[in-house]
């Protein structure tokens, strides 16, 4: 593929370049610190890699997934960070009640062991090379897109990604369904930010861009619950006894998730309800 470079490849190299340094870091040692950033780096390699699937669909066809030989990778840092989140919600739980939660911080000091050294694994057992090849790849399928193409193609995935999301206000939204919300509004607005990065009119307006940003910010704490919740639970049907402490904390946690789950909700449909006239 030859001309001149799309200038949305400016943003994919400014995110790569600083990818790739956070990435040989974890390959002296494992740290959240670094991997969660990895994972949001990744995240958008993937979005841009997407991008120019769409872009060359008509040439390459379904088989155009330049990302792919990354993917394992940004999955388990991906889940280093919900790890993170757990662990995260468990301290605090035991600064607030001023319990100790030993069985289950040895549980979760187990599970770190296991995550952290497939993950180390994966990142040395992944050559530089590919990292090399993925740029070079990308690069080179990002010379001669115009930027009416980019746009016309973010158009074509934001709306498809609308469609996938299927939200109707006559139905209750399930958790699955929410996770998919948190991670549709993440892509699209990369998307838009695109579009603007370009000089276009972004696809919503600056109110409807802000309250999605707004709800994709309001799912985090419902996120963080529902992999607290999901965790805990785990922990729990291996025991043969329970304390009480845990049970109520189950509970509790139960409880908030009710009500974040309702929250979201709503504000889902509210903003989908604007979005989808």
């Amino acid at each position: 593929m030859s001309g001149s470079l799309s200038p949305v490849f400016q943003v994919f190299e400014q995110q790569f370049t600083e990818a790739k340094s956070l990435f040989l870091d974890l390959g002296k040692r494992i740290k959240s610190k670094k991997a969660i950033p990895l994972a949001a780096k990744m995240g958008f390699l993937e979005i841009y890699s997407d991008l120019l699937a769409k872009i060359h669909f008509q040439k390459e066809g379904l088989n155009f997934d330049i990302f792919s030989e990354l993917k394992r990778i940004k999955k388990n840092l991906g889940k280093v960070h919900h790890f993170k989140l757990v662990e995260k919600s468990l301290l605090e739980k035991e600064i607030k009640s001023g319990l100790t939660f030993g069985g289950y911080r040895d549980f979760l000091v187990n599970q770190k062991k296991l995550l952290y050294t497939q993950t180390f694994d994966m990142v040395i057992g992944s050559s530089l090379k590919t990292w090399e090849d993925f740029y070079r790849t990308s690069e080179k399928s990002s010379r001669g897109i115009k930027p009416l193409m980019v746009n016309t193609a973010i158009n074509q995935m934001i709306q498809e990604e609308l469609e996938y999301l299927d939200i109707n206000s006559e139905r209750p939204i399930g958790c699955t369904a929410l996770r998919d919300v948190f991670e549709g509004l993440q892509k699209i607005i990369i998307y838009e930010n695109l579009l603007i990065h370009l000089g276009f009119n972004t696809i919503f307006v600056t109110n409807i861009h802000q309250e999605m940003e707004q709800l994709r910010d309001n799912l985090k704490p419902w996120y963080s619950n529902h992999l607290v919740l999901q965790s805990l639970t785990c922990y729990l049907a291996e025991q043969e006894e329970v304390s009480k402490k845990y049970l109520k904390w189950a509970k509790e946690l139960k409880k908030e998730k009710l009500g974040l789950r309702s929250l979201a909700e709503r504000q889902t449909k509210g903003l989908f309800g604007k979005i989808l006239i």
